[in-house]
């Protein structure tokens, strides 16, 4: 099927959406050490303020599908990445780590509402192309945050962290305003009340349904779970285990990010030849099999090439996981494999940390393989709702 011109318009609206959210919150990361410094937070206050963006996001989950039900994804997508914009230049702003909580608490409520909208309209476009399209818009996601953090590493030492973020800001709503004008010109796939009953009540999943969309939100949670570990402790595992220097250690999470890039590049050729299942269970295993060698291969070179076979085989799991919610349960089932999956980003890197302590920080990293293998059961327990 040829896509007319209104569905071409809203991908690459919604791809823009993507882009941006992975721009921003990418320039965010990379300037909390300064931020840290300036509010004079010790690193345990400062990650208690960091859960602020984590408790904003599964909060605002929760309740994003019931907005988009009412409102529309679009125009939830437009709002959040408007305070997610706006919210982003705030942080430099904060002297202490009670305050800077506080507006990551609104940064964490835009970012996880607006994962939840984009991630809704994708959704209901795929349906619409008949294309398994969904790893495009996470490529774009990755793409922008790549962007985002080499700009970050390019000014931070000739901007402060107010301008930087500010101009980000700017940016923003900059790119908000022209995909925004686009995405409310395009007619919403689903109506913002298309899933109710004829009574006008929002229409009851099935138990079945509903366990379907949990299991979809594990496959997300075992993936994000990866993702949040090597973030945080794929560099340290190089540089303390293997004796990499900090550049040479920096180059790991390159190479899984970059990796992870990719395979969402080609998401939707691997998912039209091999289908979802398949595209799964192929996924989880090369996951698997990629963590333990770059957790337990004894040279630098043996444990990055680990981390890009990781990257390649996490690729496509948490855009399938959160399609197939999605076409079960509509925006509530995105909501719901989104705060799963991010819960399992928040899980994973202090759970490594305790494991860690307890064992080796070698033998910790070998959970993200662990689960990456729990995808893969998952994935072929639920073949029959895959090819539905």
């Amino acid at each position: 099927m040829v896509p007319g011109p209104d569905l071409v318009r809203l991908r690459l609206a919604l791809t823009a959406f993507f882009a941006l959210d992975g721009f921003v919150f990418s320039g965010w990361v990379v300037r909390i050490p300064a931020v840290k410094e300036q509010t004079g937070a010790s690193a345990s206050t400062l990650g208690l303020a960091l859960l602020g963006v984590s408790a904003g996001a599964v909060v605002t989950m929760t309740l994003t599908g019931r907005l988009c039900r009412r409102y529309g994804s679009h125009l939830v997508t437009v709002v959040c990445a408007v305070l997610l914009c706006l919210s982003v230049g705030l942080p430099p702003l904060t002297h202490s780590a009670l305050s800077l909580g506080a507006v990551l608490l609104l940064f964490g409520a835009a970012y996880g509402g607006i994962n939840v909208a984009f991630n809704s309209a994708a959704v209901d476009l795929v349906a619409a192309l008949g294309r398994p399209v969904m790893p495009s818009f996470h490529a774009a996601f990755s793409l922008g945050g790549m962007v985002g953090a080499g700009l970050g590493a390019l000014v931070a030492g000739s901007l402060s962290p107010t301008r930087h973020l500010w101009g980000l800001a700017v940016v923003g709503l900059l790119v908000t305003a022209v995909a925004g004008r686009a995405l409310m010109r395009c007619e919403p796939l689903t109506p913002a009340d298309g899933r109710r009953s004829e009574r006008g009540a929002p229409r009851r999943l099935d138990r079945r349904t509903r366990a379907l969309v949990f299991v979809f939100g594990l496959i997300a949670l075992c993936t994000a779970y990866g993702e949040g570990a090597l973030a945080d402790w794929g560099a340290l595992h190089l540089e303390q285990d293997l004796g990499a220097s900090p550049g040479a250690a920096a180059v790991g999470y390159a190479c899984f990010a970059l990796a992870m890039t990719v395979g969402r590049l080609t998401g939707t050729t691997l998912l039209e030849r091999l289908g979802r299942t398949r595209t799964v269970l192929a996924g989880g295993s090369t996951a698997a099999a990629g963590m333990l060698l770059g957790a337990l291969a004894p040279s630098l070179w043996a444990a990055l090439l680990g981390y890009a076979v990781t990257g390649i085989g996490l690729a496509n799991l948490f855009p399938v996981a959160v399609e197939r919610a999605g076409a079960l349960a509509g925006a509530a089932g995105v909501a719901t494999a989104s705060t799963l999956g991010y819960g399992g980003m928040l899980l994973g890197p202090p759970a490594i940390g305790f494991m860690a302590d307890w064992f080796s920080l070698p033998l910790a990293l070998t959970s993200v393989a662990a689960l990456a293998a729990v995808a893969t059961l998952i994935g072929f327990a639920t073949r029959r709702a895959h090819a539905d």
